[in-house]
C-alpha cells in the first residue's frame, strides 16, 4: 500500500492525517473514527492485492460513464457486491470485467446492495477521470 517514497503528514494533535506519495494522495485518516478514505491510487494498488470479489461492487455498463467522473453509484446499479461489505466502509467500484472505476464509501451493506432498487449505494469519493 505505501511505497518507499511515502510521506505522512500529521495533525495538531500529532496523529497520522495524510499519507502521500510525492504529491498524490493516498489516504487520509478520519479524525471522527480513524479510518482510512483511500486515493485513487491506493485503490488500485488494493485493487491489484485483493482477490476479486473482495472489497468490490460490481456495477452494469450503463453505469460506467458516470462513476468514472466521481458520479455515486445507486443501488439499482449494483449488479454484484461482497456480501462482507457493511454500510461506511471504504469499497472499491468495478464494472463486471473487474476494471477499477472509483473508490468511495459505502452506505448500503454488500446485501443490501443487491436488495435494495432505490438510493446510493456507494458514495464515490475518487473517479478514474478525476484523479
Amino acid at each position: 500500500m505505501f511505497p518507499d517514497d511515502t510521506t505522512f503528514a500529521y495533525s495538531n494533535t500529532k496523529r497520522i492525517r495524510y499519507a502521500n506519495s510525492g504529491k498524490t494522495r493516498l489516504i487520509t485518516v478520519r479524525a471522527g473514527d480513524g479510518r482510512l478514505t483511500l486515493g485513487y491510487p491506493a485503490a488500485e494498488r488494493l485493487h491489484a492485492f485483493l482477490a476479486a470479489p473482495k472489497n468490490r461492487v460490481v456495477v452494469m455498463s450503463d453505469a460506467v460513464p458516470f462513476i468514472l467522473d466521481g458520479k455515486n453509484a445507486m443501488a439499482k446499479h449494483v449488479v454484484s457486491s461482497d456480501p462482507e461489505i457493511m454500510a461506511e466502509d471504504e469499497v472499491l467500484v468495478v464494472d463486471e470485467n473487474d476494471n477499477l472505476l472509483a473508490t468511495g464509501m459505502a452506505m448500503l451493506s454488500g446485501t443490501e446492495m443487491i436488495g435494495f432498487s432505490y438510493g446510493t449505494a456507494v458514495k464515490v469519493r475518487q473517479g478514474k477521470n478525476r484523479q
